[in-house]
């Protein structure tokens, strides 16, 4: 594969440079296994429907053809637009205060797993990777509590591991 050069401007990223070095959705690091591709997991409903609304010119037109997305202007999360109708994010300055944010990617996991399927490879991905891990954790109590398609059973532990990339419809 060619090297690509990705040119970010948007409200959070004024100049930000990166280059795709892989085929996007191929060559992942082998432990991880992503159940859904960003595309899939927009069109399900996360995050309220605010995240990412101006990185639409980043990735590809078809991931954000379906994407459930709050009214433009309004930059309240909604839960009805999640796919389990509850609410199972923290708010930015949380992430940010808890040191999970990276500088390449000031929008969190979700920012770095889309530019990380496009094929960008980088000194963050051990970590965003390690995190990505350690939810499994969740998505074992929810086959460990829940009838598989129970979706009232653990919506907010469902909807959170969903905003890693975890098919949670299918535990």
């Amino acid at each position: 594969m060619r090297t690509k050069t990705v040119r970010v401007h948007d409200k959070v990223q004024k100049v930000y440079v990166y280059t795709l070095t892989e085929p996007a959705g191929k060559n992942f690091d082998p432990r991880f296994k992503p159940e859904l591709t960003p595309k899939q997991m927009l069109a399900l409903g996360v995050f309220g429907g605010v995240y990412m609304r101006d990185c639409v010119k980043e990735f590809p037109k078809d991931w954000f053809t379906k994407a459930k997305f709050q009214k433009k202007g309004v930059y309240t999360p909604d839960a009805n637009l999640n796919f389990f109708g509850v609410n199972a994010s923290q708010p930015l300055s949380v992430w940010r205060k808890k040191g999970w944010i990276y500088k390449d990617d000031p929008r969190g996991w979700f920012q770095w797993y889309c530019r990380y399927y496009m094929g960008r490879r980088g000194p963050d991905d051990e970590r965003q990777i390690k995190r990505w891990v350690a939810m499994r954790r969740h998505t074992a109590q929810i086959k460990n509590s829940c009838r598989v398609g129970d979706f009232k059973c653990h919506a907010k532990q469902r909807q959170a591991v969903l905003h890693w990339a975890y098919d949670s419809r299918k535990m």
